[in-house]
């Protein structure tokens, strides 16, 4: 089982009315990271401030930037054939699967959310968004709130995560289809995102 490890940093909450201004990409293959890919992407939205503030990535940094269509079919490449990992993975899926259609790549992918698989295999920490996890397990990110350090980070909480129990916890997590509109007890909000919870 190949896995793909994913961040993305966005101009907003939605796919629809929001841009990708950040992506980066984890390969790994169960054990280890095998692969590495992570450009700016120019969302053709203005990036609010709040944002820039969070990321460090501002208008003028994008400017030069690929289109999104002009790095889908790598991206696509990357992606295709491999579980997708993310820190609250519907965010981030919701963005790349909005975005490859578009580009006019017919793609998915089964999904892996480090923070249900967190809660199994690291059970009773306080919080569980990248930060106060990646403390907690003694992991460093280098370069906070940008898609190549969270990503990188997730990527380690994985490793760490096989390394304790294995490949059951995924396995049983993949098979498991939950109930759209039903949010379990301490579960993130589909649109929260987990560099929110610290």
């Amino acid at each position: 089982m190949e896995f793909a490890v994913v961040d993305i940093e966005t101009t907003g909450s939605t796919p629809q009315s929001a841009g990708i201004t950040e992506i980066a990409i984890v390969i790994h293959n169960g054990v280890e990271v095998t692969g590495k890919y992570v450009t700016l992407i120019n969302p053709r939205h203005k990036i609010p401030p709040f944002i820039v503030n969070m990321t460090g990535i501002s208008d003028e940094m994008v400017a030069g930037a690929p289109l999104f269509e002009e790095v889908a079919p790598q991206i696509y490449n990357l992606l295709n054939g491999r579980v997708f990992v993310a820190h609250n993975v519907s965010f981030d899926y919701s963005f790349v699967h909005y975005l490859l259609g578009r580009s006019g790549f017919q793609w998915s992918a089964p999904k892996l959310c480090t923070i249900k698989l967190s809660r199994r295999v690291f059970p009773g920490l306080e919080k569980y968004g990248l930060g106060s996890l990646t403390r907690d397990l003694g992991i460093r990110i280098e370069g906070r709130h940008r898609a190549w350090g969270d990503a990188a980070a997730t990527a380690q909480v994985l490793t760490m995560a096989i390394q304790k129990e294995g490949m059951q916890p995924i396995h049983s997590l993949l098979a498991k289809k939950e109930p759209r509109k039903k949010i379990l007890p301490h579960t993130e909000m589909p649109n929260e995102r987990s560099d929110s919870e610290d």
